[in-house]
């Protein structure tokens, strides 16, 4: 049986990489016309999202990336940015 879920009940729901890794909180869905078209998920403290943005105040992951929605919502590391503890030293973010 298929279960369904209201879209509110998903806000303030913990994102997870589906490496295990902690990404944030979902702040807001973004409709088109009847379809999810991504979420917007705000970089908590102690998220990779928080490590990776600095100041920023999250990301959209758009829905073709999610893979699982429960309890918590999976993410493809293919949404992920990319980061190395180095750049954060250095104060850049990926970029040459």
């Amino acid at each position: 049986m298929l279960k369904m879920k209201k879209i509110s009940e998903s806000y303030d729901m913990r994102v997870f990489t589906d490496n295990g890794e902690y990404f944030g909180d979902i702040e807001e869905s973004i409709l088109t016309q009847n379809k999810v078209f991504g979420w917007r998920v705000r970089a908590t403290k102690n998220s990779f999202l928080n490590k990776v943005l600095g100041s920023a105040k999250g990301v959209i992951v758009p829905h073709q990336l999610v893979k699982s929605i429960g309890d918590i919502m999976i993410i493809s590391k293919a949404a992920v940015p990319s980061y190395s503890e180095g750049d954060a030293e250095k104060g850049t973010k990926g970029e040459d």
